[in-house]
């Protein structure tokens, strides 16, 4: 039985220490994507970290916040009838 517990400890020990490692790996990041046209809010756009598949779309006040990965090195934002940007 003592076997058993000190697998089972091992193998949750193992856990918390990949998924914080895992979640140290990215970065916090938060915007508001504008239409360069008249200064309004997107809303709806689509904000992705280039090379993966993490992104989100902007609220009614064009923001928009996403964990990036630490790969990845612009996002990009497009939205239906506008030019697509890669943003640093």
């Amino acid at each position: 039985m003592l076997r058993v517990m000190r697998k089972l400890l091992s193998v949750l020990l193992c856990l918390i220490i990949g998924v914080s490692l895992a979640t140290a790996q990215t970065t916090k990041v938060s915007g508001v994507v504008i239409s360069a046209e008249d200064g309004e809010p997107i809303i709806g756009a689509s904000v992705v970290a280039k090379g993966t598949t993490t992104g989100t779309v902007t609220d009614f006040e064009g923001k928009f916040h996403l964990d990036v990965p630490k790969t990845a090195k612009f996002l990009a934002v497009s939205y239906v009838g506008m030019k697509s940007q890669d943003v640093a």
